[in-house]
């Protein structure tokens, strides 16, 4: 996992390009998506974060986003009902 604070826009953009980097997340809501995600690019670049993959982000208790994952927020949330 990546704070966007401690990253440069030119080394993230490379990441990106890399594929070291495939998911961005909320820290403060413990929500990921993907990096193409409206909802993402609307938060605070203090609160980003970044994953180089959905087991990362799961392995650091976030859960799925529910505007560009919805098919993994649904089984995120039933799985979490069943608790």
């Amino acid at each position: 996992m990546e704070n966007h604070t401690e990253i440069t826009d030119s080394a993230l953009r490379d990441k990106i390009r890399k594929r070291e980097i495939n998911f961005g997340g909320n820290r403060k809501l413990k929500i990921y998506g993907r990096l193409h995600c409206s909802s993402g690019k609307k938060m605070k670049r203090e609160n980003r974060v970044f994953f180089r993959s959905e087991k990362e982000a799961l392995e650091n208790n976030y859960r799925p986003c529910g505007h560009c994952m919805k098919v993994e927020y649904k089984l995120w949330n039933n799985k979490s009902l069943k608790k």
